[in-house]
């Protein structure tokens, strides 16, 4: 395996100056933000599509720092009831898929997006439950009429340009947790998987290992974030883990971001590690920093310690004790 980070977090770095930085801080990859919610302070997305030139310099500047892009992002919601925003989704997404076919680059990096609960809707909906039963006429309508329709046709448009999509299992789109990515990856195609973060897992009740587990038997993790969650009990007591508050209000949130290590030991991190090992990820760890308590190089150096004394980057040995 080998460690990246999500570089939008350095968003305020030029190009140039953030690969210097990624590389002084001794990672082998990085993950680039095309559009969406990410932004692309990194990717001019449009030039580097209509410029051969432009793709070369810019391969270039990785490459020469011994680094290698591990995905492109572009977070949005391609189902949204907003159209404007949908299509814009949509095309920055297929966008992306093109110039990850251009230079190279394996996966694209993802929302499955949420639609609203009918076609003359105004903002999505996000069914958490069967009943009353409206709840569950919605998200059967949603499955049905818009997330498989539209994952269809992008999941073979990506495998036609030889790309991966790795949707983030992030609670409020559709495909949220291991048992929607395998329902969506059934209902279309295997350019379908998941950009699996474990932050997202930790505040549903799911074990990431669990999940790595499940999701590696059918070959569906794409790429995987790293990014910790600290769940505090006494306020999931008061608010549960679908928990409304504001970011900002660490001290009485259900659960908070953290950087790695900060919520759960580095043990379950280590147990993470080897279960990607196990079932066949042997590809990039990214780091992902929305840590509240920690600065970003505070947080960043904390993760990249924490993951470095943990990371499986050698092939295992032959058995000779056997």
């Amino acid at each position: 395996m080998k460690l990246g980070v999500f570089t939008v977090l350095f968003a305020d770095k030029s190009f140039t100056d953030m690969l210097d930085y990624v590389k002084k801080a001794g990672l082998n990859a990085v993950e680039i933000g095309t559009g969406g919610y990410p932004g692309n302070a990194h990717c001019p997305l449009d030039e580097l599509l209509e410029n051969e030139e432009s793709r070369k310099a810019y391969l270039h500047e990785v490459k020469s720092r011994d680094l290698t892009i591990s995905a492109f992002s572009c977070h949005g919601n391609p189902l949204s009831p907003d159209e404007a925003f949908a299509k814009e989704s949509q095309e920055t997404l297929r966008k992306t898929i093109l110039l990850a076919e251009m230079l190279d680059v394996p996966v694209v990096n993802c929302f499955s997006g949420t639609a609203g609960d009918h076609e003359g809707a105004k903002y999505p909906n996000w069914p958490v439950a069967p009943w009353p039963n409206e709840f569950g006429d919605v998200y059967k309508w949603q499955w049905e009429e818009k997330l498989i329709p539209y994952w269809k046709e992008t999941g073979e448009y990506a495998k036609a340009h030889g790309v991966k999509i790795g949707l983030e299992l992030h609670g409020g789109f559709l495909v949220h947790s291991p048992y929607t990515m395998l329902k969506l990856r059934e209902a279309t195609c295997d350019a379908i998987g998941a950009n699996l973060d474990p932050s997202h897992l930790w505040w549903q009740g799911i074990d990431p290992v669990g999940a790595i587990k499940i999701l590696g038997k059918a070959g569906a993790i794409h790429h995987f974030h790293a990014k910790d969650t600290y769940i505090d009990q006494d306020n999931v007591n008061m608010y549960g883990l679908l928990d409304m508050q504001p970011y900002g209000n660490v001290q009485t949130r259900a659960w908070t971001f953290r950087s790695v290590g900060c919520g759960h030991g580095i043990q379950e991190w280590s147990d993470m590690m080897s279960a990607l090992r196990t079932y066949g990820y042997d590809y990039v760890v990214s780091i992902e920093h929305e840590d509240p308590l920690m600065s970003i190089p505070e947080g960043f150096n904390r993760a990249v310690t924490n993951l470095k004394s943990i990371l499986i980057e050698e092939q295992p040995a032959d058995m000779w004790w056997v």
